[in-house]
């Protein structure tokens, strides 16, 4: 007997019944066989060792693909558990899945690991790898895997969720052993632990049980995994120049923003030069957003626990709100963790015409949400933040060119702020959601539509969307490649149903508006970290908050240096003058150290000449001799803002 496959370039073969993928892999070629780490059938995942259970769409997956990758990951991930569970007895293992760009493990054994520990353990995990041994998949019953697993309390914990009525019985639980190591898992995984050449141990941390905190702590174990060591030291030289860009550390060293213990977790206090580049963050996008046509509010920060009822927060939303307040007359109040509720409420304040819409509203409007204190990474994740918030009512005959409307708006101003690479991901309808089906269709198709004329890659997260309607993700890449998701365009047709929305149109009837939420930075929190790490701290002159320093030489040339600064601030630039009584060249490091964009240095020839030095930062010439005009013009031009 014989199984047809048929490739993804569409060709067909036939194979004797019983083929592995990795042989189908070695018929192509030896270079794909060495690469394969696993593969899908009709989109089902299956080990490369594996026999094809019969004929159909085989896609191959090599390791350096980002699902090839996830594989490495996750079985690096059984390797640490074998090592730590051989190492200290009595070890209890929880969970261990690849994540972007690595893997964890959590563990219980009675202590935190410490720094001599991770290096028994890679050392162990080196031998288990170099002992190539394989991975082999076994299927049990919930009872079989329940003896199995008998003294490790998580894994039974994770085996008793498992519902019996959903799969086959007497084969529920599959797992995966090497060497008499045992652990429960979907696979796939790699064919054999020697495969696995380029792994390494990163770091630990505390991670509570199904991240409940009032569930056991267990200490988790971070790793990474690569198809090669060339590709591991990438990997680590992009690790090293992350934590060189690491906001909160230039956020301290650039004294822009701290968090002071006193204040709480997860909340910032923005220094001069912060609050000031923060301003001008803000100025750029509410100046944008009234030369597109929005229409800003304001609105409060706290309302009525039935607001949150109405919009279905308290019902969908609840764990990240804080507690509710009791303020007056015994009604409950609670501060807000979005601000959709009240752009609604404004669109509701007195009836609208089909003559009004696309009615654009916009918000620099400060949110709370109770973030787990595991979860809070610096401006990143916070519990208080300002939204850059949009919602956009419009006829369901508009959705399709508000919605292209709204991505190459957001795409401007994305790339005004020095973005250049972008990808996307669309959100589709999922089982559980409200409104028709016939527009849920209409909104994804618009929304598809507008990627493709945007020219923007974009992948299909099926079923992904919220209950309340489609959307879209964009991501970007900064500096060093790193994704980070930015700006959300969703569709809503709960909200208006929820509030009971309504416009006049042109026959004088009453119709249902759709809503569209628009987050662009999608906080200006969040966004002034990416832009710390992204540009390393060495801003742009047009948002910098010191645009350049005057370095007399001495202090008889301080006058000088005041009337230029002077002669400067009154063409708008923001300038600083080091009047401190230190040596030059300490001067010009300090402000260099800043990453001040512009240094100018004033002399005795410069006095007599009226004339400057002129350096920008990350250029190794200054210019000699330039007349205070010139340098100023120079630098207005430096710093122009995009629009």
């Amino acid at each position: 007997m014989s199984i047809e496959i048929v490739f993804p370039d569409g060709s067909r073969r036939s194979f004797p019944d019983g083929t592995t993928g990795f042989q189908v892999a070695e018929s192509v070629g030896s270079r794909l066989a060495k690469a394969a780490v696993a593969v899908k059938l009709d989109g089902a995942w299956l080990d490369v060792t594996s026999p094809l259970p019969g004929g159909g769409q085989l896609e191959i997956v090599t390791d350096q693909s980002e699902e090839g990758r996830h594989v490495l990951r996750h079985s690096s991930a059984h390797v640490l558990a074998q090592a730590v569970l051989n190492l200290f007895e009595g070890a209890s293992f929880a969970i261990g899945p690849a994540i972007e760009d690595g893997f964890y493990y959590d563990f219980d054994i009675g202590r935190p690991f410490t720094p001599e520990d991770l290096e028994r353990i890679e050392e162990q995990m080196a031998e288990i790898i170099a002992a190539d041994q394989p991975f082999v998949r076994s299927e049990m019953s919930k009872a079989e895997a329940l003896q199995v697993f008998a003294d490790q309390p998580f894994k039974l914990e994770i085996i008793e969720s498992v519902d019996e009525t959903e799969v086959d019985a007497g084969q529920v639980v599959s797992a995966y052993s090497n060497n008499g190591f045992v652990d429960l898992c979907r696979g796939p995984h790699v064919a054999s632990t020697g495969r696995l050449s380029a792994v390494k141990l990163l770091r630990t941390a505390g991670a509570y049980w199904r991240g409940d905190e009032k569930r056991p702590q267990l200490q988790r174990i971070y790793g990474t995994a690569w198809e090669d060591k060339k590709a591991l030291n990438d990997y680590l030289h992009r690790l090293e120049e992350a934590e060189r860009r690491d906001h909160r550390k230039l956020g301290a060293e650039l004294d822009l923003f701290s968090f002071p213990p006193e204040l709480g977790s997860g909340l910032a206090v923005w220094h001069p030069k912060g609050g000031l580049m923060r301003m001008i963050i803000e100025d750029y996008s509410r100046r944008t957003h009234l030369s597109h046509d929005y229409q800003i509010v304001a609105t409060p920060h706290v309302a009525k626990a039935r607001l949150w009822e109405i919009s279905g927060h308290l019902d969908f939303y609840a764990d990240a709100m804080y507690p509710e307040m009791e303020l007056d007359h015994g009604d409950g109040y609670y501060v807000k963790p979005m601000n959709c509720p009240f752009h609604i409420l404004v669109f509701k304040s007195r009836s609208r015409s089909f003559r009004e819409l696309p009615l654009r509203f916009f918000e620099l409007g400060t949110v709370y949400r109770y973030e787990r204190s595991g979860v809070l990474h610096g401006l990143l994740r916070a519990r208080g933040f300002t939204q850059d918030d949009s919602h956009i009512f419009c006829s369901r005959a508009q959705l399709g060119d508000e919605l292209q409307n709204l991505l190459d708006f957001t795409l401007m101003v994305i790339r005004d702020f020095g973005f250049t690479e972008f990808e996307a991901e669309l959100s589709t309808r999922p089982d559980k959601y409200v409104g028709e089906v016939d527009l849920w269709n209409e909104a994804t198709e618009a929304l598809a539509e507008a990627l493709a004329k945007a020219g923007l890659d974009h992948k299909v997260a099926e079923g992904e969307g919220a209950f309340y309607g489609p959307k879209i993700d964009v991501h970007i890449k900064d500096a060093i490649g790193r994704k980070w998701q930015l700006s959300t365009i969703q569709v809503d047709f709960g909200n208006p149903e929820r509030f009971g929305l309504e416009y006049a149109t042109t026959d004088n009837t009453r119709e249902r508006p759709v809503m569209i939420h628009r987050a662009l930075f999608g906080s200006v929190e969040r966004f002034f970290g990416i832009l710390v790490e992204h540009y390393a701290g060495a801003f742009p002159m047009w948002m910098a908050p010191v645009q350049a320093t005057i370095v007399p030489v001495a202090d008889r040339h301080l006058e000088y240096a005041g009337e230029v600064a002077g002669m400067f601030e009154a063409a708008g630039l923001r300038v600083e003058v080091d009047e401190t009584g230190e040596t030059v060249g300490e001067k010009i490091r300090r402000a260099l150290t800043d990453k001040h964009p512009a240094v100018l240095v004033v002399g005795d020839r410069d006095v007599e000449n009226r004339t400057v030095g002129l350096r920008f930062y990350g250029e190794d010439t200054e210019q000699r001799g330039l007349s205070a005009e010139e340098a100023l013009a120079s630098l207005v031009a430096a710093a122009a803002p995009p629009r």
